[in-house]
């Protein structure tokens, strides 16, 4: 780990132009960023200690939905006992990611930007190729072991997968995130990787994740995160579904429904051609199957991954079953 200085952030204002500084890095948790320093991959020359500013760290809500602050706990979160009632798939989703010590440090903004866990990126002393650490220098995953890598949203450049679980539920939940001036889309924070895969969010130099906003609805309330693992203790998702779903009076007719991928993909997925299959039919087991077959379209597999094909489409099943009350 190299020498760097360390800042401790006054306020918000106060972070955002210190991480102007070329080099500069927030650390709130410091789940993520301490191991990447540990491994290679992050050498900031500052830290900008964000942990202690005030304001950040509270869950409200009303009416109109709730507001996560970004140094919010995740296991506070997954805890609370409103985003357990009104927002399930959300405090699902933390309460399956990491080990309960880890959950009791890291943040929900430094969740949202965890780095992969492709093994190519985070070994830089036996792997010079990633486009995603060094820009150009090649894809060392392509062609090699690829188990956990993306079936969705890859390109020539990159294969690695998105690996975290909240940003699922945010993503079907039609989520917002604050950076301070602008608000963006839980959807649109996340970027494909293209050409450019080292840029994997829409933030800019000096922004800061500073809340989530989660609208509420009625397939918030009635909404699921099913994560499919090798193991049961924490590890991440072979593949996952998001799904919130709203029934008709008659208890059968689908009127709404969201469903997001994770664990397939280099973003959060978004499987619209699945929501636009079932809007408006009558659940039961057989037309979701079918339409949850449509969840990994243009899936590409590289090898190690072709079982996520194959297994995605049945944990979207599983999930959306579930809600319907067929399970």
């Amino acid at each position: 780990m190299k020498d760097f200085d360390y800042i401790r952030a006054a306020s918000l204002e106060d972070a955002c132009q210190r991480a102007m500084q070329s080099g500069a890095m927030f650390l709130a948790g410091g789940t993520t960023l301490l191991d990447l320093a540990k491994c290679g991959v992050a050498e900031p020359e500052v830290v900008v200690d964000i942990s202690h500013v005030a304001g950040l760290s509270q869950i409200s809500a009303d009416g109109n939905g709730v507001t996560i602050g970004a140094l919010a706990r995740m296991e506070d979160v997954a805890g609370s006992p409103g985003i357990k009632a009104d927002y399930p798939a959300v405090a699902q989703s933390l309460s399956l990611a990491a080990s309960p010590q880890l959950r009791n440090m890291a943040t929900i903004g430094g969740n949202l930007l965890q780095r992969t866990r492709c093994p190519y990126f985070r070994d830089p002393g036996t792997f010079d190729a990633c486009n995603k650490r060094n820009p150009g220098s090649g894809c060392a995953a392509i062609g090699g072991v690829t188990r956990n890598h993306a079936v969705l949203g890859t390109s020539s450049a990159c294969i690695a997968s998105y690996p975290g679980d909240l940003a699922v539920a945010l993503v079907a939940l039609d989520a917002t995130i604050s950076l301070g001036e602008r608000t963006v889309s839980a959807e649109d924070f996340f970027l494909l990787p293209g050409d450019t895969p080292e840029r994997e969010t829409i933030l800019e130099r000096g922004e800061m994740v500073t809340a989530v906003f989660i609208p509420s609805s009625p397939v918030a309330k009635n909404s699921t995160y099913l994560k499919i693992r090798d193991r049961q203790s924490y590890e991440f998702a072979a593949a996952s579904a998001a799904v919130g779903l709203e029934l008709e009076a008659d208890r059968r007719t689908i009127k709404d429904i969201r469903v997001v991928l994770g664990g397939v993909a280099t973003k959060p997925w978004h499987a619209r051609s699945v929501e636009k299959a079932l809007t408006g039919k009558a659940i039961d087991i057989a037309t979701v199957e079918t339409a949850s077959r449509l969840a990994v379209e243009g899936a590409v597999s590289s090898g190690g991954n072709q079982y996520k094909i194959e297994l995605a489409p049945r944990v979207v099943t599983r999930a959306i079953l579930t809600m319907g009350g067929l399970l």
